[in-house]
């Protein structure tokens, strides 16, 4: 059967994890019809999602996420008592303190500014960041060269060319991932209420870090031992579980952030009336992914907190000289292994978000799915990954300009070591970069979840929004003969 001759299921609801969705009949003022793909088999296929019972899922896991709070809570507690005070007695960071609020109401105002350009222009953004990307590493094999380290320039070469060789490979595919940039940014727009939600992870995050710091001075000072020659040691035992807790939570609340936007857009996706600022498919994802889904998100975030932790570990082997040659290829082993977990993460916590899967059985869903579909060339392109990237570095430059401009009429920077100006630029950039990176990480949020739901459930796509429908099926069409057949 081909995808113009659509099967209507009567009497059937859809139901995105708590979102139901009237079933269609004689009567009804909506009505509901599956496509049957090429890989349906007997009018079912293994890998479509369904909602899943309402119940905890993986929740050993979120019980181990609290015990590692109240851990590290105990830990400053006990041992990170002059580190606060070191931190908190005088003002000499007051003056540093206005300065981040000011660059941080300045990089809200810019992220704005470049959101509305990324809807008015996201080919010409796409298309940028594509050249970008390359010039970085062209840039990046000139200093190289110029500042004696050949090893490096020979790297950035390749890079270079490889980037070049890219660029002419995907160029085709750019009107595809302009469709789903625009497709995920009207959906965030129209749930805009998950913004805040990102807003609100950040502060939380910034907050673990300040307690997590005060932990780590304390334990570094009970067990960082010398002897009488000078010879220092670490225990190294301690200093993986420091940093196996920090890495355990920060990914828990990106993670969490992410199934929260992918329960939303896919409400949007299937009932619009629901969709809002503020309003129910807003809160019920939300309140989906801290309650019942919450278990899988730190079942996934525990995964990758393992190998975050072992990296961080290897890095400082090196760093003490501990290990040599052999902690670098550890190293750099983990940091791969960690982005391929991560990259899987990404897909599996969509269905966590629309379904209420558990964390394995979404992960096996989500691979299915695009196995049954031959879309595994698609989710390995990166196109709006990289658009969302340069959005980022523009609004930190931005920021770090409005950071110089508070050096040259201020005195915020006075007590600032070495270059004020640079000091001051620097604030700025990393300010402005992390919040932007925070709040456009729902549209890369949404651009997983589009992805996703358009291999599901396309007809309700049309039915729904039928001129991001019919955009989307040409430029899929057009990047992919064959994939929608």
């Amino acid at each position: 059967m081909t995808q113009s001759e659509p099967v209507v299921v009567q009497g059937t609801p859809v139901v995105v994890q708590g979102t139901p969705v009237s079933a269609p009949s004689a009567t009804s003022t909506q009505q509901y019809s599956t496509n049957v793909q090429s890989a349906v088999t007997n009018g079912n296929w293994e890998g479509k999602g369904e909602k899943q019972p309402n119940r905890c899922r993986d929740p050993i896991f979120a019980i181990l996420l609290y015990a590692n709070l109240a851990a590290i809570i105990a830990v400053a507690a006990a041992l990170g008592q002059d580190a606060f005070e070191s931190i908190t007695i005088g003002g000499d960071y007051l003056p540093y303190m206005y300065a981040v609020l000011i660059c941080c109401g300045f990089s809200l105002f810019f992220s704005f500014l470049v959101y509305l350009f990324m809807m008015r222009f996201p080919e010409t953004l796409v298309k940028t960041s594509l050249i970008f990307v390359v010039i970085l590493s062209l840039a990046w094999c000139i200093m190289a060269f110029i500042s004696g380290s050949f090893i490096a320039g020979i790297f950035g070469a390749i890079f270079f060319l490889i980037g070049v060789c890219y660029a002419r490979a995907v160029w085709s595919r750019i009107p595809f991932a302009t469709s789903n940039l625009i497709t995920a940014a009207t959906a965030i727009k129209h749930n805009c209420g998950v913004t805040g939600e990102a807003l609100l992870a950040a502060i939380i995050a910034a907050g673990w870090s300040f307690l997590w710091a005060i932990a780590l001075f304390g334990v570094w000072e009970d067990t960082y031992k010398c002897d009488a020659n000078g010879n220092c040691s670490l225990n190294y035992g301690y200093l993986f579980l420091m940093f196996l807790s920090y890495f355990f939570t920060h990914q828990v609340i990106q993670n969490t952030l992410h199934v929260s936007v992918a329960g939303a857009v896919g409400t949007w996706w299937f009932a619009p009336e629901e969709s809002g600022c503020c309003a129910s498919g807003v809160r019920d994802s939300c309140c989906r992914a801290l309650t019942t889904s919450f278990g899988s998100i730190c079942f996934g975030s525990l995964l990758v907190a393992i190998i975050r932790a072992l990296q961080q570990l290897a890095n400082t082997a090196r760093q003490e000289g501990d290990a040599g040659i052999l902690a670098c290829i550890a190293e750099c082993i983990l940091a791969c292994l960690a982005n391929l977990v991560e990259y899987f993460n990404q897909w599996a916590f969509v269905y966590v978000g629309l379904y209420g899967y558990g964390y394995l059985e979404a992960g096996k869903n989500v691979i299915t799915l695009f196995k049954n579909r031959g879309w595994e060339a698609i989710i390995a392109d990166d196109l709006v990954g990289n658009t969302l990237f340069l959005m980022s570095v523009i609004v930190g430059g931005l920021s770090g300009i409005v950071g110089l401009l508070l050096d040259f009429t201020t005195d915020y920077f006075a007590s600032a070591p070495g270059n004020t100006r640079l000091v001051a630029f620097l604030l700025g950039f990393t300010v402005g970069i992390v919040l932007c990176s925070i709040i456009l990480s729902t549209v890369s949020s949404g651009v997983n979840t589009v992805i996703v739901l358009f291999a599901e459930a396309p007809a309700e796509f049309q039915q729904n929004y039928p001129e991001l429908s019919n955009r989307m099926r040409e430029t899929w069409q057009a990047a992919f003969p064959g994939c929608l057949q």
